[in-house]
């Protein structure tokens, strides 16, 4: 079976997260991934967070499984020649540099365009056109300045980032959107244009139903948010549901950081979680038997659930709710995760060899085709691919080294 985007060939100028994250998705569902990278250092997070000394970090080998890696100096005549004939032979150029580096390295978007009219040039930055346009932006100022963390956390507490990398990985998934509907557009057309992603939009993006409930204060207290005083702004809701339905994440046994389930109290939910906390008398008590009622009363409610979940682990609270349609989802940890042999069953966590670090587990792709399976391949040793790409450009042996004694590679 062949691969859904084989025969696309992408040029990978990124670095750190956004962009790498972009690409690795690409690279997973088949297109050949040309990772450019600077001659002795590479991408930064190789030596961020390392573990293994003189090895790759896991930091970067779970953002460039895939990929092929070519060491290029830009800043050399000869590093720029090889980077020209890169991109008339590429359908996608990707790059998450500073504002205006390519630019001022002389592959400004109007000469890219000369070189290969159906280019594709997709650029990821920190914010679009406007005041912060040139101000530089990471994973936490995107979460800030994108509305998440005004909303996350709970009412006395401080503005909080999540954990989900939304604002690197989560740019990188609108980023492979505008590729491939450029990609499409190409095919009509014949000609390619520009993908401007900027990662406070798409955290804005992933934030729109806190950007409706801006919107529904006008209109009065929002339901979610009983007993509260607002001001005009989206307040933090803790544990609350964004959805108009009840839910908080409750202790279970044995009490560690991570024992807690998330329960949702669905209006016909109620009945079947008081016979399961043995409180019959509850499912009819004026005090509780309406959603309207239970809602002046939620952290009552939900004490009443935990004083049951408590007597058992988080694991089996799931199956015992989940057998009474009530919605449910226990914490689970990243030791959770990694240990739970179902996602090594069905190819979303992968075991792979690394000739420098060893063994170690990466993450597959999360989007399953029927027809285009993806095989997982380890990330690349910096420069691993120089030669062969080089090759494929019509270099001959000496002229390899001597790009090499240059220092353009």
């Amino acid at each position: 079976m062949s691969k859904a985007l084989e025969g696309v060939r992408i040029l990978d100028m990124t670095h750190v997260q956004a962009g790498p994250s972009a690409t690795q998705l690409m690279a997973w569902l088949g297109a050949d991934v040309i990772k450019v990278e600077l001659p002795g250092r590479g991408d930064i997070t190789r030596s961020q967070l390392r573990d293994v000394p003189n090895a790759d970090s896991l930091y970067f080998t779970m953002l460039n499984s895939n990929k092929r890696s070519l060491t290029l100096n830009m800043k050399t005549a000869e590093g720029k020649a090889v980077l020209e004939e890169l991109v008339a032979r590429c359908d996608v150029l990707v790059e998450n540099f500073g504002p205006g580096v390519l630019d001022r390295a002389g592959f400004d978007w109007d000469r890219l365009q000369t070189i290969n009219p159906r280019l594709i040039y997709s650029s990821i930055k920190g914010f679009g056109p406007g005041p912060y346009a040139d101000c530089k932006a990471y994973e936490n100022v995107a979460q800030c300045m994108g509305g998440s963390a005004s909303t996350t956390g709970f009412a006395d507490g401080t503005p909080t980032v999540t954990g989900a990398q939304i604002g690197d990985s989560g740019t990188g998934v609108h980023c492979v959107v505008g590729i491939l509907a450029a990609l499409l557009h190409r095919e009509k057309t014949g000609r390619g244009q520009r993908v401007e992603v900027a990662m406070q939009d798409s955290v804005l993006n992933l934030c729109r139903v806190k950007l409706r409930d801006q919107q529904r204060l006008a209109a009065g207290p929002l339901r979610e948010y009983p007993n509260k005083e607002f001001g005009d702004f989206v307040p933090r809701a803790g544990n609350a549901s964004g959805g108009g339905q009840p839910g908080a994440a409750l202790r279970c046994a044995p009490g560690g950081p991570n024992d807690y389930v998330y329960v949702i109290v669905q209006p016909q939910g109620w009945e079947p979680l008081m016979r399961l906390c043995g409180r019959e008398d509850l499912i009819t008590h004026e005090q509780f038997a309406t959603p309207e009622a239970r809602l002046k009363c939620l952290e009552e409610c939900f004490s009443i659930i935990e004083k049951w979940t408590r007597t058992m682990g988080k694991l089996e609270v799931m199956q015992a709710l989940n057998e009474v349609d009530v919605p449910c989802g226990p914490i689970l940890s990243m030791k959770d995760l990694i240990e739970d042999q179902s996602m090594y069953d069905r190819g979303y966590l992968v075991e792979l060899d690394h000739p420098e670090r060893g063994r170690y587990v990466q993450l597959g792709c999360p989007i399953n085709l029927s027809a285009s399976p993806v095989e997982v391949e380890r990330s690349p040793l910096l420069g691993e691919h120089t030669r062969d790409i080089l090759e494929w450009l019509g270099r001959t042996p000496a002229q390899i080294e001597a790009l090499r004694a240059a220092g353009a590679v």
